[in-house]
């Protein structure tokens, strides 16, 4: 019997809640009503069809505080008939990764009318944020009850509600059993392993387990450098031209690790299913605005802003911002060196044990200095980049992530480059690496970590001792886990995690013929930092809402970019070095050239070795081969409609993304996985 959405009943009294939704305190019954009868009602009728209720009954409202607190759920036909229409991908009883349809339902494994584990916590959460989401406004001009809060049709009511501040946050649940098992095979014992990554996935989705998989696949990546580099360290000091073998080992090494990741990348996420996922025409960020027009894509109402005043904020204000900071900190960075020469003389006139020690003290002072700084120029960077007003996520991602990879590259390496290349300094080179590198990693530890997790057991007890107190009549389990977690921090995503890898991979692989015992210190952080920031994610934060992903995105860009820049470093650390320069003692430009000559051979091998990697394991390129022709087979086939008129009718598909026809390209995927002509679910192609 085929189910349609206009048959499911949204009116459970019980059923598992997995979203949080809570409001404003002085928000008014009619828009609480509003809201309430928006999610529960039929599709057809522009609902989500989703199961909504409050934390508290009427007599608890009475006893308790947090009145302002609702759950939302879905029956399991429900939450099938939603992953169908985002596009899920699942791997069939044949083994092959298809998008899920319910009337296929029996040909996917694991599938069983009886079994509830089939699709996990988090899909089932990203698809309840998926259906909220997409409550679009229809004939409502404003939200009842605030008519300062302008509606149109197509404006999504979810991000409308966020920005008024009627909708205080909306956050996905804890489940605390699953989450007891995934700490057990995850941190709680401090063994060496490797990560749980599918148990991860499953609980907090693909972009945090891509983070943590990474995470482990660069620690085990740097043992090889650890191992090599110690040696060199310990025997081999002041012998540069030896180090010429161990500069080589880390330039090919740099290469080969980011190349391996992309393949076991793609044979992790084709194992997930988000490889092979569509993409929906992308949405407008939730803080863009403009004057209300009709979009020439879609066709529908949604704010238009120039490109050209955007051009003029970014060239007029944020780009001169940008150098404006990066000038005060290579002003700092001055200061800095004033206070180098400061502890270095006072030193040399009175040679005492603690003077040595003070000869520490500027860089330490630095480091702190540099990790403010950084975090202070994070939050300039965001205002700005929101301040520009992008249309899109994806847009404002790659904006924000570039004003902060060139402030903290600057920041944190210009001080080294200038120790390097204008004072020559190697001593003081190796003394400041290390000292930043040690610093920079033990403040990272202690702020992300340690001191969230000492401020959130502190509130835990008394959240506890609060709702042990209450005489009311109630289980008061979900009360306090509810209460609990709203009050936790919100995960603002892998930015920062990423962004830390980053500049730990800078600092091995820049100045590594100067200081191999980077890469011993970079394990070592590593190894705990696996684990706390695991702890992190399961006792610091709300659980985070689970986004398909199928790469690190941005970010693997942003790693072979600093791969390139420490083949240059790398040539002229060693071309600086006394051996090499003894060897042309008449002519330095014969050096030079000969430095530049193989800087650009070393560059052009790794150019080669990076293209005769392929980023695909040649198993996964069959799989995803296959698909295509099984696809393309399906619509010649099956499909009902004739070609010439589906090409007649693409630019309507593609100017209509919500409605239930198919682009050509999708209807190749969908006929593949369902057969069932050109109309069907539509489905996403996730980066």
């Amino acid at each position: 019997m085929k189910v349609t959405l206009s048959a499911l009943d949204t009116h459970e009294s019980s059923f598992t809640p997995l979203v949080v939704i809570e409001l404003a305190q002085d928000v008014k019954e009619e828009t609480k009503e509003w809201l309430k009868n928006r999610i529960i009602s039929k599709k057809k009728d522009g609902g989500a069809q989703l199961l909504f209720r409050p934390l508290l009954n009427k007599y608890e409202k009475e006893t308790l505080e947090n009145q302002n607190l609702y759950l939302v759920g879905a029956s399991k036909i429900r939450l099938l008939l939603g992953a169908e229409a985002v596009g899920l991908v699942k791997e069939c009883n044949d083994n092959t990764m298809r998008a899920f349809t319910y009337g296929t339902r029996h040909t996917f494994k694991g599938f069983d009318d009886d079994n509830d584990d089939f699709l996990t916590m988090a899909e089932c959460q990203f698809i309840i944020k998926h259906e909220l989401e997409n409550l679009r406004a229809r004939d409502e001009k404003m939200i009842p009850g605030y008519p300062q809060a302008k509606l149109y049709p197509g404006k999504s009511l979810l991000r409308r509600l966020l920005t008024s501040g009627i909708v205080i946050q909306v956050f996905p649940l804890h489940d605390n059993e699953a989450l007891k098992k995934l700490e057990d095979s995850w941190y709680t014992r401090f063994t060496i392993k490797c990560q749980p990554t599918d148990s991860i996935r499953g609980y907090f989705g693909e972009t945090i387990a891509l983070y943590f998989g990474f995470l482990e696949y660069f620690t085990f990546a740097l043992i090889p450098m650890a191992v090599i580099g110690l040696p060199y360290y310990l025997f081999v000091w002041e012998d540069y031209d030896k180090y010429v073998i161990f500069a080589s080992f880390n330039l090919i090494w740099s290469t080969v690790i980011l190349e391996v990741w992309k393949r076991g990348c793609a044979s992790m996420t084709y194992r997930w299913g988000t490889l092979v996922m569509k993409r929906q025409f992308e949405e407008p960020r939730p803080g863009y605005h403009g004057v209300l027009g009709i979009n020439p894509v879609t066709g529908r109402e949604e704010p238009l802003y120039p490109s050209y005043k955007r051009q003029l904020r970014i060239y007029l204000v944020s780009l001169p911002f940008v150098c404006l900071c990066l000038y005060f900190s290579l002003f700092v960075m001055m200061i800095y060196f004033d206070m180098e020469a400061w502890a270095l003389g006072l030193h040399e006139s009175s040679g005492s044990e603690w003077t040595g020690i003070l000869l520490y003290v500027p860089s330490i002072i630095y480091a702190f200095v540099i990790e403010i700084m950084n975090r202070l120029y994070r939050y300039a960077a965001e205002f700005l980049t929101s301040w520009e007003n992008h249309r899109l996520e994806s847009a404002y991602q790659n904006h924000l992530i570039l004003k902060v990879l060139v402030f903290n590259f600057l920041n944190c390496f210009a001080s080294l480059f200038y120790i390097a290349f204008v004072l020559r300094d190697m001593k003081l080179l190796r003394q400041s690496l290390a000292t930043l590198l040690i610093t920079s990693q033990i403040l990272n530890q202690v702020v992300e970590s340690l001191l969230p997790y000492w401020l959130q057991r502190k509130h835990h007890m008394q959240v506890k001792r609060k709702v042990q107190a209450l005489k009311a009549d109630i289980d008061a389990t979900l009360y306090e886990q509810v209460v609990l977690e709203k009050e936790m921090g919100t995960y603002l995503g892998t930015f920062d995690d990423y962004l830390e890898l980053f500049l730990q991979f800078g600092y091995v692989s820049l100045f590594s013929c100067v200081y191999p015992l980077a890469a011993t210190f970079a394990v070592l952080n590593n190894l705990t930092e696996v684990n706390s920031d695991a702890l992190k994610m399961c006792r610091v934060f709300k659980r985070p809402f689970a986004e398909p992903s199928a790469s690190i995105g941005v970010w693997q860009l942003a790693f072979e970019t600093m791969s390139v820049i420490s083949v240059v470093t790398n040539c002229a650390l060693i071309g600086m070095s006394p051996q090499v320069n003894a060897l042309f003692p008449e002519s330095k430009a014969d050096l030079i050239l000969i430095v530049v000559a193989v800087e650009h051979a070393l560059l052009a091998f790794k150019f080669i070795l990076a293209f005769a990697i392929p980023d695909k394991p040649r198993h996964i390129q069959m799989k995803l081969a296959r698909l295509e022709f099984e696809s393309l087979e399906a619509l010649k086939q099956q499909c009902s409609v004739p070609f010439t008129h589906l090409w007649n009718l693409m630019p309507v598909a593609l100017a209509d993304t919500h409605s239930d026809c198919l682009a050509p390209t999708q209807v190749m995927h969908v006929a593949g996985t369902q057969a069932s002509g050109f109309c069907g679910p539509r489905t996403r192609h996730w980066k």
